[in-house]
């Protein structure tokens, strides 16, 4: 049983109840009740449904058309989050982890994470949690940019906020927009309440005060960009914008005043600032040039393909239960294929499914057929392929037996 007191307004012509739980979204209610004593009682029962699912049986008071509902009986989990607990309730609770002291510590927490990281790139944590900066990393797609704030999400024990870039992004889908239902419904109900005022003899209120209203709080849908900085967070998220490169570059313009004073302006509303800052993570894999002005509030990093000893680490890291000759081969052998002229050399990401899928085959090491018959989990496009199926892929094979600890990366 749950007892949740929300909102609610009577629309007499319509039979229904249209509620708000905990001011966070709007339901209908069907009455049980017939409208006539209903009337008469002043009291009904009532079954309400919200918007994204939750959920319960009500029992209510007929103040003039306005009042008190009471939901007594079963909510839906997600009422119960995004109603009850709040946003954050639900995914994570405790205390906030400490920031990390050292870039030592920087290392080991991303290592806590199955995410092994060089120095630089800790160094490049490190400040921009120090320094309350975004950060900016670039580089090819697959080599782990993504999973670096969800690493930090997870090991500071904070929320991930993630917005994913695409091409036409807009402010309404990426920082606000106005719940257009709601106020359409808001309307109706202002007009249903004049229509009793009259009915009543009762004066109507002013006009302005309910326009007013109608750009308020609880019209206002967050989307990920003002969540991260909402003012009534308890700890600081983590913001992920990620693919920066895919979205226009118009967009980069929204980005500027965030990034710079952790702020966005909505007209109607004023100005919202982060009484916590988030821990911004801006990621692109560099099909386009992103503007000046917005990397100049960043720090930036470039992220590397891994050399054979850190993407061996990586594997074991990430599949422990791996066997270690096949491990130590399946590294090797992604970094002979890096070297080769390829259209799109695999990453990091391809490297651990391509690993799965051997393990999956019951393999302990590498052999040539399997190699030919598992390209399509390394290699995209067929034209890559070919270009390695057959004696190109066991001449790779053969080099990365002999291969050993020697450099990685990709040579260009």
């Amino acid at each position: 049983m749950v007892d949740v007191v929300v909102d609610w307004r009577f629309v007499p012509d319509m039979g229904m109840v249209a509620a708000n739980w905990s001011s966070c979204q709007w339901g209908w209610g069907r009455f049980f009740t017939p409208m006539d004593r209903m009337e008469r009682m002043g009291f009904f029962m009532a079954w309400m449904e919200g918007m994204d699912g939750d959920f319960g049986v009500g029992m209510g008071y007929n103040g003039g058309g306005l009042g008190i509902l009471y939901c007594l009986g079963v909510l839906a989990l997600t009422g119960i989050d995004r109603g009850l607990l709040g946003p954050d309730a639900a995914s994570i609770s405790g205390a906030p982890a400490p920031l990390p002291a050292s870039i030592e510590e920087v290392q080991g927490l991303l290592r806590d994470q199955e995410y092994i990281s060089d120095r630089g790139l800790a160094i490049a944590i490190f400040l921009a949690l120090r320094l309350q900066r975004p950060l900016f990393l670039e580089g090819e797609a697959g080599v782990g940019k993504t999973e670096i704030a969800r690493a930090l999400a997870s090991g500071l024990q904070t929320d991930l906020i993630r917005l994913q870039c695409y091409e036409g992004l807009d402010i309404n889908h990426a920082v606000y927009e106005w719940n257009h239902t709601r106020q359409l419904l808001e309307i109706r109900l202002m007009e249903a309440q004049r229509g009793l005022d009259a009915a009543s003899g009762a004066g109507a209120g002013p006009d302005a005060d309910a326009g007013l209203d109608l750009f308020s709080l609880r019209f206002l849908i967050k989307r990920p960009l003002l969540e991260a900085i909402d003012e009534g967070r308890e700890r600081a998220p983590v913001l992920l914008i990620d693919e920066l490169d895919r979205a226009d570059e118009e967009f980069e313009g929204f980005l500027l005043e965030l990034l710079a004073d952790y702020q966005i302006t909505i007209p109607e509303l004023g100005a919202f600032r982060a009484a916590h800052p988030p821990i911004v993570v801006i990621t692109s894999n560099r099909t386009r040039e992103v503007h000046d002005a917005l990397k100049r509030r960043c720090l930036y990093y470039w992220v590397d393909y891994p050399d054979y000893q850190k993407e061996l680490s990586i594997v074991r890291a990430r599949l422990p239960e791996a066997p270690g000759q096949l491990a130590q081969q399946v590294a090797a052998f992604i970094q002979e294929l890096r070297e080769t002229e390829l259209y799109k050399v695999p990453g990091v990401s391809e490297t651990l499914d391509w690993t799965a899928a051997l393990m999956a085959l019951n393999m302990r090491e590498l052999e040539p057929e399997v190699i030919d018959d598992t390209l399509g989990i390394m290699l995209k496009y067929q034209d890559d392929i070919a270009a390695v199926r057959g004696e190109p892929a066991r001449a790779l094979l053969e080099r990365a037996r002999n291969r050993g600890p020697r450099r990685g990366g990709r040579r260009g």
